[in-house]
């Protein structure tokens, strides 16, 4: 690999679905990984899984919405040595409510884990990558963005919100690889709570959802894991500050 050969990334939403198919992949290719999530004990079997295949895996667990669990991530990377940035995967969905039924518990959750977490990395992480003369600050954005979806309408908004943040970041400080990377249709877990949605606009979230399932139209965790890889070996910073569809590439 170009930009990442030898080097070490932090991983967020690493402990299931993309996230952690990513982090298999990562390892393959030798990229030392200091992974992100919330869930302690799938986080450390998917850092166990890395060690397996022969890399370097650290986890931290914790909300990286939190200051001190974003600083800490970026710290041990650096640490591993050879930090050259990180892949912010992490998201919430909480798909069926109408934006009125989401208390305001719920609606920072979604919001926190796209677009705080993303603010938080480029806090703890931009300064180190400017110092050292560059790296990629990789962001999961969606088409959610472009939209007004009943049914999952923080998840709109955040991912707006988050897609926006990265192209904000590209136009600050250039000397980053900022990608805003749309990862396609993917089963995971957040393709299940959709088919199975409650509340107000459950119905019409599900009219969305459910027929990717049926038409198999749904790529697995680990092809759309695979297709970001080949893209990062690919002079990925032609595409700096742009959104890249894993299905247009």
């Amino acid at each position: 690999m170009t930009l990442l050969e030898n080097k070490t990334l932090v991983l967020t939403g690493a402990s299931r679905g993309i996230g952690r198919a990513l982090a298999l992949e990562l390892a393959r290719e030798g990229v030392g990984l200091v992974l992100g999530a919330r869930d302690e004990y799938r986080l450390k079997e998917t850092a166990d899984a890395c060690r397996k295949l022969g890399g370097k895996a650290m986890c931290i667990s914790g909300d990286v919405s939190s200051s001190n669990v974003a600083q800490e991530l970026v710290q041990v990377a650096i640490e591993l040595g050879n930090f050259a940035g990180f892949i912010h995967a992490a998201g919430v969905l909480a798909p069926g409510p109408a934006v009125w039924e989401l208390n305001k518990t719920r609606f920072r959750e979604v919001m926190d884990a796209s677009v705080t977490g993303a603010h938080q990395l480029i806090r703890h992480a931009v300064p180190h990558m400017l110092m050292n003369g560059g790296g990629l600050a990789l962001f999961f954005g969606s088409g959610a963005a472009d939209r007004a979806q009943p049914g999952i309408g923080a998840y709109c908004a955040a991912k707006a919100a988050e897609e926006h943040l990265a192209r904000q970041l590209a136009a600050e400080a250039q000397i980053l690889t900022t990608i805003i990377w749309r990862p396609g249709i993917v089963e995971t877990r957040m393709q299940g709570q959709a088919r199975t949605a409650e509340g107000e606009s459950a119905e019409q979230i599900k009219a969305v959802f459910t027929p990717w399932k049926e038409a198999g139209l749904l790529l697995t965790p680990e092809e759309s894991a695979r297709g970001l890889v080949e893209f990062l070996k690919d002079e990925p910073e032609k595409y700096s500050g742009k959104v890249v569809d894993i299905r247009e590439i």
